[in-house]
């Protein structure tokens, strides 16, 4: 048995089943012992090593479990950064396996050599480590998938070349041998009747209370819903939460924060009592002012408690597990006045979604498009966005329920991992449908080659649907939205423009489907079509640019500055830039129609 042959033996005793990857001669060893092992853990070939822990990322949001990712030495580990990155920021289990060259060749500037342990120092800098030794090898691979699924992080073994290749010895009972064993423990924190004394106390002497939950309250449904009737609370969700808590709940004000709703930023500005479980949201400005409300936390992690605002009472533990020890202490709300306030808001902005969406455009409004897609969404959907403009239309537009699940890229807030995130999805869940709605920026920087991955791998999923939603506007919508609204500055057509790309052609030429959507009446039957499609299937929608993505704390000087932009520099677009500026009206002032 080979250092290599070991290694994909001790991911199956870890009972990982894929490793998202891509080839290289810095693994030809554990190429050729996967070869040995008839491909158990299955090697998962993406087109690009940074899609590959994309895929990863997506498999572990949306199965909970520890992801695997690996890839070669040099250009190899180097492109797996970003995705890793982005598992890191959004606290994301993976833990990456990269090559390097032989040891002989280390320190002289030997082809492909880079220093990858000061390369992945911050992105795994809970642990990562080199293997020189076969006798080292279970301990440090133990440790990383321990210390990745305990901490939820990136974690990674930086394996030399001929290293791989040598006869595997364990570590024997002996001075500087470090044994190891296989497990991760379940645990949480525990906290201390006197920190839940404490923060009952101050929760039940609110009479306004919001509570901002994340994606650390998943788990915690049934006691969020609880502990929000007792208090008579609203309810927002920081982006990765946003499956947390069903978006039908009339207590539910949907997102905060940039991409977030109204009615959450009204709760928040109105609040006198803020409960935080499970989220490091990390805007501070969309939360109350500092000296308005009182405030607590639950976190099940140390390192992120405390954080974003002056909290009275910082408790340590697990979401569902905490609540659970707190309902008892807490007292029910007699006055419903405030939870009627925040429900008739969060209906209010249901309609103004709907009214927004039947706002004409040129040719298709994007609101349209994923307003249309909320009704249409199958109760067991797994949905991604990506960064940009979409993400907008995915926080205020689709209302997730059931058992849906959701996620984006939130801390890192990278382009182009929708894709490759559904792609994960489907190996974690390979009998849920699953949709992601991206940009064509996002679309033509990485989306593109990855429908080959689907392609190649589509037949083996018991249910073969996987959409992807591309919202075709020629535009890099978000940036350009944010010039005109920031800096009051027209588009920059050289960094902004994008050329028109057939993206359902494409899918076709790959053996998939796909169809070009270009007027407001084929957007339902589009997404009906791909919804019933037996493969992957890439919806074109061309959608109008001119559909101001304007958040909802947006001031008037900043709406004035945007539609200015527009009219001084794109004289084309001022039309629909007064659509924009009139569906802005009809938030303040329903029923006005917007004159």
């Amino acid at each position: 048995m080979k250092v290599a042959d070991y290694l994909l033996q001790r991911l199956r005793e870890w009972e990982i089943e894929y490793v998202f990857a891509y080839p290289g001669d810095g693994i030809n060893g554990l190429l050729a012992a996967w070869g040995r092992a008839e491909d158990q853990p299955r090697f998962i070939q993406a087109r690009h090593e940074e899609m590959a822990a994309f895929e990863a990322v997506g498999y572990a949001k949306f199965s909970g479990r520890t992801a695997v990712c690996a890839a070669t030495s040099g250009p190899g580990a180097i492109h797996l950064l970003n995705g890793l990155y982005d598992a890191k920021l959004d606290h994301v289990p993976v833990v990456a396996v990269v090559g390097q060259t032989d040891r002989t060749a280390m320190g002289g500037s030997y082809q492909q050599e880079v220093d990858l342990l000061s390369l992945y120092k911050d992105v795994a800098s809970e642990f990562c480590e080199m293997v020189t030794v076969p006798e080292q090898l279970p301990n440090v691979l133990d440790r990383a998938m321990r210390i990745a699924g305990t901490r939820r992080t990136v974690t990674a073994l930086v394996i030399p070349a001929d290293v791989q290749e040598l006869d595997y010895e364990p570590p024997a009972h002996a001075f500087k041998h470090v044994p190891s064993s296989l497990g991760i423990p379940h645990y949480a924190p525990v906290p201390t009747d006197e920190d839940l004394a404490r923060a009952a106390e101050i929760l039940n002497a609110g009479e306004k209370v919001a509570m901002l939950i994340g994606q650390g309250a998943r788990h915690a449904r049934a006691e969020v819903e609880q502990v929000a009737d007792l208090l008579g609370a609203g309810v927002a969700k920081a982006l990765l939460g946003k499956d947390a808590l069903p978006d039908t709940l009339p207590y539910v004000t949907g997102s905060i924060g940039l991409l977030g709703t109204r009615p959450s930023y009204e709760m928040m500005r109105d609040c006198d009592t803020l409960l935080v479980v499970g989220s490091s949201f990390p805007y501070s400005n969309f939360l109350p002012d500092f000296d308005q409300a009182r405030a607590v936390q639950i976190d099940l992690d140390p390192s992120m408690i405390g954080l974003r605002y002056p909290f009275e009472a910082n408790i340590v533990g697990d979401a569902a597990q905490t609540l659970r020890r707190l309902i008892p202490l807490l007292k029910a709300k007699s006055d419903g006045a405030w939870r009627k306030t925040i429900e008739d808001n969060a209906a209010r902005w249901w309609e103004v979604m709907q009214r927004r969406a039947e706002v004409s455009a040129e040719p298709i409004n994007p609101e349209y498009v994923v307003h249309t897609l909320d009704a249409l969404l199958p109760e067991d959907a797994i949905i991604a966005a990506d960064s940009g403009s979409a993400a907008n239309w995915y926080a205020r537009h689709l209302r997730l329920r059931g058992t849906m699940r959701g996620s984006l890229s939130g801390t890192l807030a990278t382009m182009g991992p929708g894709v490759p995130y559904v792609i994960g999805a489907k190996f974690a869940h390979p009998g849920r449908p699953a949709i992601a709605i991206v940009g064509d920026g996002a679309m033509q920087m990485n989306g593109l080659a990855e429908l080959i991955t689907a392609a190649k791998y589509y037949r083996e999923w018991a249910d073969p649907r996987l959409v992807v939603a591309v919202l075709n506007n020629h535009d890099l919508n978000q940036v350009t939205w944010e010039m005109r609204a920031m800096q009051g500055a027209p588009q920059f057509e050289p960094s902004q423009s994008l050329p028109d790309i057939p993206y359902a052609d494409i899918a076709r030429s790959f053996g998939l489907n796909g169809v070009r959507v270009e007027r407001p009446e084929d957007v339902g039957p589009a997404w009906s079509r791909a919804l019933a499609a037996d493969r992957p299937f890439v919806i074109d929608f061309r959608t109008d640019p001119a559909v101001p993505p304007i958040p909802p704390h947006a001031t008037w000087d900043q709406i004035k500055a945007a539609a200015a932009a527009v009219l001084h520099g794109d004289s084309d677009r001022g039309s629909v830039v007064r659509q924009g500026v009139k569906a802005k009206v009809q938030e303040f002032l329903p029923g006005s129609g917007g004159n």
